[in-house]
């Protein structure tokens, strides 16, 4: 397995001097302001920098097409559209028109193409690309579609092809779900640098299926709270950095990370199973929190990241080293913390592939910030994040302060090999 990586567009000579010639106007107004060259010239480099930067991020396009689906080892983009659709068709047929229709259109909206015309010739023509993201680039878009388990519930005789043990996920501790945001027997998952590129996917591609699915639930991240590899690790909306010691290494990923034969699916080597929760914060309570208590209850410092028992963010945290003049029992890192709790040293070695980003939802019904954090995690099982998540709902001292309110697992399958492939084509043969 190898990190995703970009085929981003060199800059073109006449987008290099279109950027040239605005940081000259920008320049001009600061020469009228200083009243000297000097200064104009001291500033255009930057602001021409600052230009290839911003064209750049633009360009940054992923393969579509390959092993694994994109979207899972790629570096974590800014931006987040997660929607879960319920599949409408009545027929087989049906729904193997939309997956077909999907992959093509995935493929098109990833190296930043319209999925159709923007402006029809005819003024009584309808767009079939609804145009928001026209000249705005592929900007890292990256598209990943999931199974949920409703899938294979026989409506479309699909029961043959279900994986292995998948299922709907338990009921656990600490849960307050609502059913207007659980399930799903589709998902997609829209990660891009522009939150509008991303919009634009999901709005187009739920609009071409429009008579087959319906969409059931959708959270938009507003930022990342995840890391890949050369990424500096983010914060989450409790001020904590977020995913110190994601997945990173190859090996890791092939143990932990791609689905192999264990799923009798041949569609599902290569692939891999994501987890969806939305989980609400009760950031007012939190706020009011002491700063000594927040880092006993996550296990690290809140500015650096350090584990309580390093003075730097990826220090390897050490479980066993007690507090001074303390009893043989009393850790400087609380066995009830997150880090201890989540650490693969103290989960017979189980990691998980952590992607999820912040959302804010304005305003709750009785007037609090609707906010939190859209975890996404993908996995070679949902047992490995099931483990998990029994073991915090039962002691994580951080569930004072979090309510998982919605929630879903899906089955990814591997990646198209190329054009003309589509995604669940065996279901169909």
């Amino acid at each position: 397995m190898t990190q995703s990586t970009p085929a981003a567009d060199k800059l073109s000579r006449r987008t290099f001097f279109s950027g040239s010639a605005v940081v000259a106007g920008a320049g001009g107004l600061v020469l009228g302001a200083a009243g000297g060259a000097a200064v104009a010239a001291a500033t255009a480099p930057e602001s021409v920098s600052e230009a290839d930067r911003l064209a750049e991020r633009a360009s940054l396009k992923y393969p579509f097409y390959g092993e694994h689906q994109a979207g899972i080892d790629t570096r974590p983009q800014d931006h987040l559209v997660f929607t879960a659709f319920d599949v409408t068709a009545l027929t087989a047929v049906e729904l193997q028109l939309v997956l077909a229709k999907w992959s093509a259109a995935m493929s098109e909206l990833t190296s930043g193409s319209p999925v159709g015309k923007v402006q029809p010739e005819r003024e009584q023509g309808i767009p079939v690309d609804t145009g928001e993201a026209t000249d705005m680039g592929p900007q890292g878009l990256t598209l990943t579609l999931g199974f949920g388990p409703s899938l294979f519930d026989g409506r479309f005789g699909l029961e043959k092809f279900k994986p292995a043990d998948f299922a709907d996920l338990p009921a656990m501790a600490g849960e307050s779900l609502d059913p207007d945001f659980t399930g799903g027997d589709l998902c997609l998952q829209a990660c891009a640098n522009d939150p509008q590129v991303a919009y634009h996917a999901v709005r187009n591609l739920a609009r071409m299926a429009r008579t087959s699915v319906r969409t059931k639930w959708t959270v938009l991240g507003f930022g990342r709270a995840s890391a890949g590899a050369h990424q500096a690790t983010p914060r989450n909306l409790m001020g904590f950095k977020d995913g110190t010691r994601n997945i990173q290494d190859p090996a890791d990923f092939s143990d932990q990370v791609w689905v192999g034969e264990e799923a009798g699916q041949p569609w599902m080597v290569g692939g891999s199973y994501l987890v969806a929760r939305k989980i609400h914060m009760l950031i007012e309570t939190w706020d009011e929190d002491p700063i000594g208590d927040q880092q006993t209850i996550f296990g690290r410092s809140k500015k650096e990241g350090a584990p309580l028992t390093g003075t730097k963010e990826h220090d390897v945290p050490d479980f066993h080293a007690t507090v001074a003049g303390g009893t043989a029992d009393q850790t400087v890192i609380a066995t009830n913390s997150h880090v201890a709790l989540t650490a693969h040293e103290n989960n017979n070695g189980t990691k998980i592939l952590r992607r999820g980003y912040n959302f804010t939802d304005g305003l709750d019904s009785v007037g609090r910030l609707d906010a939190g954090l859209m975890f996404l995690s993908f996995q070679r099982s949902p047992e490995q994040f099931i483990a998990l998540q029994r073991k915090l709902g039962k002691s994580d001292r951080l569930n004072e302060y979090i309510r998982h309110v919605g929630s879903g697992v899906f089955a990814v399958p591997a990646g198209l090999p190329a054009a003309g492939s589509y995604y669940g084509k065996e279901f169909f043969a």
